[in-house]
């Protein structure tokens, strides 16, 4: 599936910072590098809903959902919800799945439509970004982070240049419920995964069943995993959120990306809880969303 390195974002249909951009929710198409098209959705900060605990007016959370989810599910629109009371969200829908385009990759080329997310939140005028990921999104933030990161920008010598990496950079990552390496099936729902992902039958019911439309061709060359991603998150700060009781993958995944991180990754290991957003608690969530506020710079 992938055809070279993420590159520059294509921009959005949407001008950048207007004052009525900054206060009203809008919809958009994005155009990703590859020229996939990203349905988007902004919703300001929610100072006028909760003024007891007024949002950060720079800061925004742009959210990775897991797979099989799109902008308009249920589950999606409460992590929104959620973060709005700490700053701007924007929601999006990955490639394949709910009204964007194409087919999806299940973690390769999606890292595209998370850079062309982050960008646009930019171009609306906010100068902190965080990226929050649940499952193959928290995969997603942990490549974004190390291909459009602040380390990454030294190593290339572009500095503080303005192109299409550092419009797309993150100021600070969390990344919930991620596996730490590919090909992981040592437990049945991720045995159910592969046969979805691999099989034309399986493709089928994740088209029909899931709302989900899968690229059939496997990934060449493999894309970076998330455990070799994260040494080259640093220095941008990095937050790992894992549940104890996580079906889909267990407590080594979240060790190995943590002693990947070394000094510069924080790690919560959650009692009782499950998989990716349906198991993160409203107190979880508040807690990510306090952390995000500090961590962003």
């Amino acid at each position: 599936m992938s055809t070279g390195p993420a590159g520059h974002v294509a921009r959005s249909t949407v001008g950048p910072n207007s004052e009525t951009t900054r206060r009203t929710p809008l919809r958009t198409f994005l155009y990703t590098d590859d020229g996939v098209t990203i349905d988007s959705v902004y919703n300001p900060g929610a100072a006028v809903y909760n003024a007891s605990r007024p949002p950060s007016v720079d800061l925004a959370f742009v959210i990775a959902h897991g797979f099989t989810g799109d902008v308009d599910r249920p589950h999606v629109r409460r992590i929104a919800e959620a973060f709005v009371q700490y700053g701007a969200v924007v929601t999006f829908s990955f490639r394949g799945h709910g009204r964007s385009g194409g087919r999806s990759t299940v973690g390769d080329r999606e890292v595209l439509d998370l850079a062309a997310a982050v960008a646009w939140a930019r171009q609306l005028g906010h100068a902190r970004v965080a990226t929050v990921g649940f499952s193959m999104g928290g995969s997603v933030v942990l490549r974004h982070a190390a291909l459009y990161g602040a380390g990454e920008m030294e190593r290339a010598g572009r500095g503080q240049e303005h192109d299409g990496r550092t419009e797309a950079r993150t100021d600070a990552v969390v990344s919930v419920s991620a596996p730490a390496r590919w090909y992981y099936r040592g437990t049945a729902p991720m045995r159910r995964l592969h046969w979805l992902v691999t099989r034309p039958e399986g493709r089928l019911v994740g088209r029909y069943g899931f709302g989900t439309r899968i690229h059939h061709r496997e990934w060449d060359p493999v894309p970076l995993s998330p455990v070799e991603a994260v040494p080259r998150i640093a220095p941008t700060p990095l937050l790992i959120v894992h549940g104890d009781r996580d079906g889909y993958f267990p407590v080594d995944h979240p060790l190995m990306l943590a002693e990947a991180a070394g000094d510069h990754g924080e790690l919560w290991l959650e009692p009782g809880m499950g998989h990716a957003e349906h198991a993160a608690a409203d107190g979880l969530l508040a807690r990510i969303g306090d952390w995000a506020v500090g961590a962003a710079g």
